[in-house]
C-alpha cells in the first residue's frame, strides 16, 4: 500500500543523494518511519484505522453510496415510511418540517402522530402527509381518575403499536412539548420501538425527554440523538458530570456516545459532529450563516430517511462497512449543509426553514442526479 501511493519510494529518492550533517538527522527519522510502516502488515491496516477514526466525512460520497437509484420495478412503500412523534396544540411546525423533509428526500410515506388540537393545523399544511390525532394532553384528561388515565394511555399506545411494523424509522420530539402526560406516553412508544427493532431519532423535546431518562435509549444501537448546543449542555452534564469541554470536542463527544452505550450522537454546530462511542467523524462542507428555527427538524427527518436507506444496504455484499446509522448521519448532515448554503445564496437574511426545504430535492439532485 506504501508503494502504490508513493510513500516509499518517495523517501527512497530522499536518502539516495549524500546527506550532509545538517540533514542526517531528519533523513534517519524518514527512514525509521519507512522501517516502522513496513515492520508488519498486521499493524498497518489497524494504524490506518486508527488514524482515520477521526476525520472529516466525505458527506457527498456517502450521499451517492446511500441513495437509492429510481428503479420504476419498485413499489409504493420501498423508498422509506417515516413517522414523526411529535406535535401538540403550541408547536404544530416542527413535526411538518421534519414530515415533509423526508418526503422532499424521497420518502414514500411519512406520517405524523400528534395530539388533536395540533392535527388540523397539521393537516391544512399539507394534503402529503398521514396525520394521526392520536396523542393525548394532561388538560384533556385532567378530571379523569387514575384507572381511566391509565386507559387512555393503552388507547394511544395502542394506535401507534398498530403502524410500528410497517415503519423504517421514527422522528421523536419536534413539537412534542413537555406536558406531563404527553412525555409518559412517548416513553413507552420508545420501548415499543426498541422491542420492534425500529431505528428512532431524538431531537427537540425528545433530547429533553431522554435527558432525564437515560435509560430510554441507552445502548440501543439504532437510537440516533440530534442535540443542538444546549441540548448537548446538558447531556453532558447529567452523562458525564461535567462542562462541555470545546478544547477536547470529538474525545469528549466519543466519551458520550459509549457511556450511554453506544447510541449514536449528530452534535449540531458550525462543524457537525457524529459519533457512536467507537468513531468521531464531521462534516463541514456547504453550511449557512442564517440560523432560522426548524433546520434541526429538517436534519431529524432527513437523518430518518438516510438511515433507513443505508439499512436497506446490509442485505447487499458488496455494501459499505460502516454502521448504517452513522452513514445516515453524514449523509444527511451534508444535504442539508448544501440545501442551506443554497437557500441562503437565493435569499441570504430572509431565508427560512421553508425555503431550505424547497432546495432539499436540487441539492441532492446535483450530487445524485435520478438520471
Amino acid at each position: 500500500m506504501l508503494v502504490k501511493h508513493g510513500v516509499i519510494s518517495a523517501l527512497t529518492r530522499s536518502t539516495s543523494h549524500s546527506p550532509s550533517s545538517s540533514s542526517s538527522t531528519v533523513l534517519r527519522r524518514q527512514q525509521f518511519l519507512v522501517r516502522t510502516l513496513c515492520a508488519s502488515k498486521t499493524h498497518l491496516p489497524k494504524l490506518i484505522r486508527a488514524m482515520s477514526s477521526t476525520s472529516e466525512a466525505d458527506a457527498e460520497s456517502v450521499l451517492r453510496t446511500v441513495t437509492p437509484s429510481l428503479d420504476p420495478k419498485r413499489h409504493k412503500g420501498q423508498a422509506g415510511k417515516i413517522a414523526v412523534i411529535g406535535g401538540c396544540r403550541e408547536y404544530t411546525g416542527a413535526p411538518y418540517f421534519a414530515a415533509i423533509s423526508a418526503l422532499k428526500i424521497g420518502a414514500d410515506l411519512s406520517h405524523v402522530f400528534c395530539t388533536k388540537d395540533a392535527a388540523p393545523v397539521i393537516k391544512s399544511y399539507s394534503p402529503e402527509l398521514i396525520v394521526h390525532p392520536v396523542l393525548e394532553e394532561s388538560y384533556t384528561i385532567s378530571q379523569f381518575s387514575e384507572e381511566e388515565k391509565r386507559k387512555v394511555q393503552d388507547k394511544v399506545i395502542g394506535e401507534v403499536d398498530k403502524w410500528m411494523e410497517r415503519f423504517d424509522c421514527l422522528v421523536i420530539g419536534p413539537g412534542l412539548g413537555r406536558d406531563p402526560f404527553l412525555l409518559e406516553c412517548v416513553s413507552k412508544i420508545m420501548l415499543l420501538a426498541k422491542k420492534s427493532n425500529v431505528p428512532f431519532v431524538v431531537d427537540g423535546d425528545g433530547l429533553f425527554l431522554v435527558t432525564n431518562s437515560i435509560d430510554l435509549v441507552k445502548s440501543y444501537p439504532l437510537a440516533v440523538l440530534t442535540p443542538n448546543v444546549n441540548e448537548y449542555k446538558r447531556l453532558v452534564q447529567k452523562v458525564l458530570n461535567c462542562e462541555v469541554d470545546e478544547e477536547k470536542a470529538e474525545d469528549q463527544l466519543r466519551s458520550l456516545a459509549k457511556q450511554i452505550g453506544g447510541v449514536t450522537i449528530l452534535r449540531k454546530g458550525k462543524s457537525d459532529l457524529i459519533s457512536n462511542g467507537e468513531i468521531v467523524k464531521s462534516v463541514s462542507i456547504y453550511g449557512s450563516p442564517r440560523r432560522c428555527g426548524g433546520q434541526g427538524d429538517i436534519l431529524s427527518g432527513s437523518v430518518a430517511v438516510f438511515l433507513s436507506w443505508a439499512q436497506q444496504l446490509k442485505s447487499d455484499p458488496e455494501s459499505p462497512s460502516e454502521s448504517p446509522v452513522i452513514l445516515g448521519c453524514i449523509a444527511a448532515s451534508g444535504l442539508l449543509r448544501k440545501a442551506a448554503s443554497l437557500a441562503f445564496t437565493k435569499h441570504k437574511r430572509s431565508t427560512l426553514t421553508s425555503d431550505i426545504i424547497e432546495c432539499l430535492g436540487k441539492s441532492l439532485e446535483d450530487i445524485c442526479p435520478a438520471s
